[in-house]
């Protein structure tokens, strides 16, 4: 199965000194749009990578599942790993719906192409837990979107300002590169996601 139309940019660094970054993206097809999500695997090194990848797996190969059940999966298959903190979004096309949820401090927000009576943005709402050791009670939130939106996640490697600083009509790939050069800590491996949706139907 083919991506649908959406252009993204990616960005990363892992946290000096480490040869393997524990921040880890997914973007995958879903029987009808996409599945996207940051996983930020606890600490830094092999071992937060090892727990973000299999993560990643579990994702991928269930993507057609409803976001909770995900998240509950990955929960469950990452109890011997030092878990994950992650945000995720699934995304219909066809009804030009997106749900998303997040545990953890993957932070996550979406600018509106098309932003009316100061509604230009929404911003996810976390719940504190680590998905393989502690899981909070799960609610995910649905949204309309439209084509031209951009969907926003970053890591705690990023400063919680960079949303500050996001406009709608950049790139994907240039405001990923932009938020992690001005935005990154320097004491975490970090990593942000830029979507911009180009394939909901009118």
């Amino acid at each position: 199965m083919s991506l649908p139309p959406a252009d993204y940019g990616i960005a990363k660094v892992a946290l000096p000194g480490q040869g393997e970054s524990g921040d880890l993206h997914l973007i995958c097809p879903r029987s009808d749009g996409l599945l996207v999500a940051a996983i930020d695997g606890i600490g830094h090194g092999e071992s937060a990578a090892a727990a973000a990848k299999a993560a990643t797996l579990i994702l991928k190969a269930h993507a057609d599942q409803p976001i909770i059940t995900l998240v509950q999966l990955c929960h469950e298959e990452l109890r011997s790993t030092r878990g994950v903190v992650l945000s995720l979004a699934s995304i219909e096309l066809s009804h030009g719906l997106m749900t998303w949820l997040g545990v953890g401090n993957v932070q996550g927000v979406l600018l509106r192409a098309n932003a009316q009576n100061g509604s230009g943005r929404e911003v996810l709402m976390l719940r504190g837990g680590v998905v393989g050791s502690q899981l909070p009670s799960l609610q995910a939130a649905v949204l309309p979107v439209s084509r031209g939106d951009t969907l926003v996640f970053a890591t705690d490697g990023v400063k919680d300002e960079f949303m500050e600083g996001l406009f709608g009509l950049e790139s994907p790939q240039r405001a990923a590169d932009r938020i992690l050069q001005r935005y990154q800590t320097g004491t975490d491996d970090a990593l942000v996601l830029a979507l911009r949706l180009s394939g909901i139907r009118a």
